[in-house]
This record gives C-alpha cells, sequence and structure tokens, in this order.
C-alpha cells in the first residue's frame, strides 16, 4: 500500500448529534489524538465553530463517528474545503465508512504513519434556473432528485443531455446520482451500482409510466439538464436537503461538481467488491440508519 504524504497537524473529530456513544467516542479518539501529539477539535455536525473552521481549511483531516448519513453530511463540509475524511461506523449499514467502532484503535495508528490511499469520489453540481435567473446551486455526494410533491400524480420531465434531446419522463420522479449516490436512493429505485470512483452520472426514473424504465448512465463530462413540464406541485431535493419548489418551464441542470470527496482508505483497493455482498445482505429497514 502506497504511503501518502499528508503532515496531520490538527484534525476535526465529528460525531452524529443524537448518538451518545459518538459523543463518547469523539473524546476517545480526541484523547489518543493528543497522545500522539495531534492537536483535534471535537463536536457534533452541527456545530458552527468547527464547521467554519473546516470551511477556513483549518484542518488536515476529519473523522466522522456515525453512519453513512454522517458520511454524507461530513462530505458536504470536507469535499469543498479539500479535506479528507476518515469515517468510523457507529451505523448499520456502513457502505461510506472505512473502520467499525471496534478497529479505529488499530487503524488509527496506520492513518498516521501514512500506510493508507485517498478515493477520491465525484460530487454532483445541480442549478435550479427559471428563465435565466439562476435561483440556486448546489454540491451533492449522492443524488439530486426531481419529483413530484404532495399530490399524487405523476410529473411530467424533458431530459436532455449535453443539449440533446432524450426523452420525456412521466412518473413519480427523475433521479441524478453519482456513482456514491448508485449505493443509496437510486439502486432502491432499480439502478445499476457504479464502481465509486467513476465520474458518471446515472439517471433513473422512480415509478415510471409509460416512459423509459431503465437507468441510463452517461458518458463522463455529460451534463443533463431536466426541465419541469407539470401543472401542479413539483420539488428538488439534493442529497436530501429540504425540498425546493418547481414551477412549470423551470430547468434542473446536474454535471460534474469542481469538487471531489476524499475518502481514507486503509483496506486494499478491492475492498468495494469484498465488501459488497455483505453490505447488501443487510436490511436497512429493520433499524435506524445512522
Amino acid at each position: 500500500m502506497p504511503a501518502e504524504k499528508i503532515n496531520f497537524e490538527k484534525v476535526a473529530v465529528i460525531a452524529h448529534p443524537q448518538l451518545d456513544e459518538a459523543a463518547q467516542e469523539a473524546v476517545q479518539v480526541a484523547a489518543y489524538l493528543k497522545l500522539q501529539g495531534i492537536s483535534s477539535s471535537q463536536g457534533y455536525l452541527q456545530d458552527e465553530i468547527l464547521c467554519a473552521g473546516i470551511k477556513n481549511k483549518e484542518y488536515d483531516l476529519i473523522i466522522a463517528l456515525g453512519g453513512d448519513g454522517t458520511m454524507l453530511r461530513a462530505g458536504h463540509l470536507g469535499g469543498q474545503a479539500g479535506i479528507p475524511i476518515l469515517g468510523i461506523n457507529l451505523g448499520r449499514f456502513g457502505f461510506l465508512t472505512e473502520v467499525n467502532q471496534d478497529q479505529w484503535r488499530n487503524v488509527l495508528p496506520e492513518i498516521i504513519a501514512g500506510r493508507f490511499w485517498i478515493e477520491r469520489r465525484m460530487m454532483l453540481s445541480a442549478e435550479h434556473w427559471r428563465a435565466e435567473t439562476l435561483l440556486g446551486k448546489w454540491e451533492v455526494l449522492n443524488e439530486i432528485v426531481v419529483s413530484r410533491g404532495q399530490f399524487v400524480r405523476p410529473v411530467h420531465l424533458a431530459a436532455e443531455v449535453d443539449g440533446r434531446y432524450l426523452t420525456t419522463y412521466v412518473a413519480d420522479g427523475l433521479i441524478a446520482a453519482t456513482a456514491t449516490g448508485s449505493t443509496a436512493y437510486a439502486l432502491a429505485a432499480g439502478g445499476p451500482i457504479l464502481h465509486p470512483e467513476l465520474r458518471n452520472i446515472l439517471l433513473v426514473a422512480v415509478a415510471p409510466h409509460l416512459s423509459v424504465d431503465r437507468a441510463i448512465v452517461l458518458a463522463e463530462g455529460s451534463k443533463v439538464s431536466i426541465r419541469i413540464l407539470t401543472d401542479h406541485h413539483a420539488v428538488l431535493s439534493p442529497d436530501g436537503q429540504l425540498p425546493i419548489n418547481l414551477l412549470d418551464g423551470d430547468r434542473v441542470d446536474a454535471f460534474a461538481g469542481e469538487h471531489s470527496v476524499q475518502f481514507i482508505r486503509n483496506q486494499d483497493p478491492g475492498y468495494f467488491y469484498r465488501n459488497l455482498t455483505p453490505h447488501m445482505s443487510k436490511n436497512p429497514s429493520t433499524g435506524n440508519q445512522r
């Protein structure tokens, strides 16, 4: 395993806010770092001071304690700041985390010694346009979803790829996902699983009606534009955040983002395929995915 040349002088240790064990484990991680002569700050994901420090690039490493949801939110912060992330899994799924709760004391010394590699995952940029006015923009790690709102009626969504008409979906929604997102909502909607470092966009319709009912993997570097053609409520949801209302004629563009999320890996590069079957055997409905 090649050694990475990163000097970890200051570390942000962030914990899931609703898990007492995450806060307790964060204290122990910070204490271990102190013994190694490494400065650290610890807090919850919503800690404004800690988040501001990450955005200002005051840290060399983020250690996130929780589950895939915690890693997703850490990715939003660390991706744009260019700070690598080590995930300690306290949840039930752990697609994104690197080590389990009982393993970090063995793995962290390896990381500090530089025996790790960095996995770079594409972020997806999304823009909301109304006429020629840009109303909002986001960078997400999993996906954006354009879907119906509270009305139980399908939406009509005209999709273009690189300026060329693809099709008009009549469906409950349309997912534009990254490779990371291919194991999230897109997977539940019947999409394929992509290797996490691929830089392709995946299009998956949700409950399509007389429409293209197969997922489409776009070429690397492609841009998808989704135009809303509906006379009722539609919404845009970026990475499961609060939905944004869409009107008839609005357009949502999605393309490869400027930033990548960097995950610290100590496992060999074949870990993704080796762990895929064990992960898929877990039913997320049987417990809270943290």
